[in-house]
């Protein structure tokens, strides 16, 4: 008899100074959209990111600190085996709170950044999934001395490195030569200043990328003109009347490309946008309540038909059912964990 096969796995890296002991296993019923079979998966010191080897043989998870070695965060492999964890290897990320994991579609390559480091670690993934030592260490440091340069988010998009950097306004592109990453021809995207760039998406066909900005609560939206991204515009995530502070946070595109969600907290709501798939411009559809505090990452079930919500300072992680005619969100569930900071299916 074939195992039924309502349910999805579900991987939650947390903050581990409230009580976590590190990446938690949960089990979605799709039917009832209830998170079950709550199980710690690896004891780890502040998983803040994790992420999937595409063949999903090995988890990647970092070490959100700054003590590994001098003033360096760490890395951890994990071989996955029916989706249980076994501890591979730890290394060093080369800088400070790394707060992001982003692997290339070919699993060949892994990108760290490190917040308070400045700097983007780019290892090389062995076959097995194991990472080499010594990564190319790309430093943001560097590159404005008037700054403070914040690695947010590094990811892959064909054959270049994006990486987001909140403290510099910029989201940086890097293209292979010889082996190493190195500036590509468009150097370098601008937002605002102040703004504050976080976390990023491209629609399917990579014409439109959305970045969503921590500090002044926006999304810009970029299209791409003769192979080079161009601002186009910018939209308010958080209702015109809140006037408390509120930092965005995550950003997603429904499986389908026809609605962006964007995280904020301090506001604590979804915001929820249709996307034109001609233009790729934003219509606001509305903001839900995340049922929780401050809300982190979030993430969307692989049949689309649920919207999951890590709440660090209420700890619990929200469920809610997605309208995918109108991309409306309503409450499902919830299930109380330590500050949930990242969550991803397997």
């Amino acid at each position: 008899m074939e195992e039924s096969k309502n349910e999805e796995v579900l991987f939650v890296g947390t903050y581990t100074d409230n009580g976590s002991e590190g990446i938690y296993r949960f089990n979605l019923n799709l039917d009832t959209g209830e998170l079950i079979n709550k199980t710690l998966a690896a004891k780890i010191k502040s998983p803040s990111f994790i992420a999937f080897s595409p063949d999903r043989n090995s988890l990647y998870a970092v070490s959100e600190v700054n003590d590994y070695k001098k003033e360096d965060g760490s890395i951890t492999t994990f071989r996955v085996k029916d989706t249980s964890l076994v501890n591979v290897e730890e290394q060093s990320t080369h800088g400070a709170h790394p707060c992001f994991v982003g692997v290339s579609d070919d699993g060949k390559l892994v990108a760290v950044a490190n917040y308070t480091g400045g700097n983007v670690s780019v290892y090389n993934a062995l076959e097995n999934g194991n990472l080499k030592p010594s990564p190319q260490v790309i430093d943001h440091k560097v590159l404005d001395t008037s700054r403070t340069a914040h690695a947010h988010m590094a990811s892959f998009l064909n054959d270049e490195l994006i990486v987001s950097d909140l403290g510099l306004d910029r989201i940086k592109k890097y293209k292979v030569s010889d082996g190493n990453f190195v500036p590509s021809e468009q150097k370098q995207l601008v937002v605002a200043e102040g703004a504050g760039p976080r976390h990023f998406v491209t629609s399917e066909n990579e014409e439109f990328l959305y970045v969503i900005n921590e500090l002044n609560s926006t999304i810009t939206m970029f299209q791409k003109e003769d192979g080079k991204y161009y601002g186009k515009k910018t939209y308010d995530t958080v209702a015109s009347d809140f006037e408390e502070e509120s930092f965005c946070a995550d950003l997603h595109l429904s499986p389908d490309g026809k609605f962006l969600y964007g995280t904020n907290r301090g506001e604590n709501t979804v915001v929820i946008f249709k996307v034109d798939q001609t233009t790729g411009k934003l219509e606001l559809v509305g903001r839900e309540s995340v049922k929780g505090d401050w809300p982190r990452n979030f993430t969307i079930d692989p049949t689309g038909k649920y919207v999951l919500v890590a709440n660090q300072r209420s700890n619990n992680i929200v469920v809610f059912n997605r309208d995918s005619e109108n991309g409306t969100l309503s409450f499902v569930s919830q299930v109380d964990l330590p500050s949930p900071v990242c969550l991803k299916f397997y």
